[in-house]
């Protein structure tokens, strides 16, 4: 979900600024930079901290190498924490300081998807990269930030950074002040009554006019941080963040899919490889009636017999997407052949011989040797006859 809040949104707002778009490989994150021991602090300086008036600071204020922080009247809700260079010493201010540098490349080494911005005065951007030389938000004017929870934005300013008197940064549509950074390669300036929000990465210095709101961190590696009567308030419940990565352009590694039947149960999954892991969609033609494909797998059953041709597209908000064009042939249901009905077969009658139903009753003789006896009487009778008749004659 961050990489599409990174590349694909960027990839948007590129287009509506009319500026530079990515390239082939790119370097992304998978979510906000990873400030490590640095996202305690609302403020962390190198050579000194100083303030005018009552400043409010939630959260730490660190210190390394200097040992000068000045001009608070109360401590601020959070901590005064030096490093080793001082009396006072901490060990985790220092190790804060190298993870701010880490950081500070991090945000560096990503790839914009929109560049040759200047003045942001007037503009709502979707989460993305945005590089430019020296960054301006005029006096007055707005900067408006529009994206979800997890969206993260990342200003790149080869130079300096700086926001007019009155100026604004809102943020729209659940946004977070967690996951907005601004790279600042030299110095950061921030105006008299300005609202600003975001983790400012300063390689040299930060300053603060009177009265500003800040709702982020003012982090510089070099130099001071220097207040004015100021409000600033580190983000809380924000999640770790993470590392950059390099995309690469997606591929299908999976070969065609087999063909289908109606009625029998189907699957087939399109193996993509790439960074971010792309998504796979059909952008031409239809699949087979009954099928569907979520997650890469074509699955389901089919209904319905014939030829289908469709187009499944792999992107990860590259520009290198991939196509593949695939036909599946849908057979009908196979015919079950009826098996013929066997013939009842014939049961003797129980009751033959046994005086009831109309038949014999039982003699002790069977039929057929009856039949046999008469006939041998007659034949007996008739020799008897003949023999008879030609004593007489």
């Amino acid at each position: 979900m961050y990489f599409v809040g990174i590349v694909g949104l960027a990839l948007g707002s590129a287009m509506a600024l009319g500026l530079s778009g990515a390239a082939q490989a790119a370097t992304v994150l998978d979510g906000p930079i990873n400030l490590r021991t640095a996202a305690g602090y609302a403020v962390l300086a190198g050579s000194k901290v100083t303030n005018t008036g009552p400043t409010v600071v939630t959260g730490d204020v660190g210190l390394s190498e200097g040992t000068e922080i000045t001009g608070f009247t109360g401590a601020p809700n959070g901590s005064f924490v030096l490093g080793t260079g001082s009396a006072r010493t901490d060990p985790d201010v220092d190790q804060a300081k190298i993870d701010l540098s880490t950081a500070f490349d991090t945000a560096a080494s990503l790839t914009p998807q929109a560049s040759g911005l200047s003045q942001l005065a007037g503009k709502t951007l979707k989460p993305g990269v945005y590089s430019g030389g020296a960054l301006d938000l005029a006096s007055g004017s707005t900067l408006t930030l529009d994206g979800g929870a997890e969206s993260v934005w990342v200003f790149q300013a080869a130079s300096t950074l700086v926001t007019g008197s009155g100026s604004k940064i809102l943020l729209i549509n659940g946004a977070s002040i967690c996951n907005v950074f601004w790279q600042v390669g030299s110095s950061a300036t921030l105006g008299s009554g300005s609202t600003f929000v975001g983790t400012i990465l300063a390689k040299e210095s930060v300053s603060v006019g009177n009265a500003a709101v800040i709702q982020g961190r003012l982090l510089a590696s070099v130099s001071a941080v220097t207040l004015i009567n100021d409000t600033i308030t580190r983000p809380s419940g924000c999640v770790a963040g993470s590392g950059p990565v390099e995309t690469t352009t997606p591929e299908i590694t999976s070969g065609s899919p087999d063909d289908a039947t109606v009625g029998t149960p189907y699957t087939h999954t399109v193996t993509v490889t790439g960074t971010p892991t792309p998504t796979v969609t059909v952008t031409e033609g239809e699949l087979p009636a009954g099928l569907t494909i979520t997650d890469g797998v074509i699955s389901g059953t089919p209904t319905t017999p014939g030829t289908t041709t469709f187009t499944v597209t792999a992107s990860n908000g590259d520009e290198g997407d991939v196509t593949a064009t695939y036909t599946i042939v849908t057979a009908e249901a196979p015919v079950v052949p009826i098996p013929p009905t066997s013939e009842t077969p014939v049961t003797p009658d129980q009751n033959v011989g046994s005086g009831k139903g109309g038949s014999l009753a039982a003699t002790g003789f069977a039929p057929g040797g009856l039949i046999a006896g008469a006939g041998a009487l007659l034949a007996t009778g008739l020799l008897f006859a003949v023999r008879t008749a030609r004593r007489r004659s």
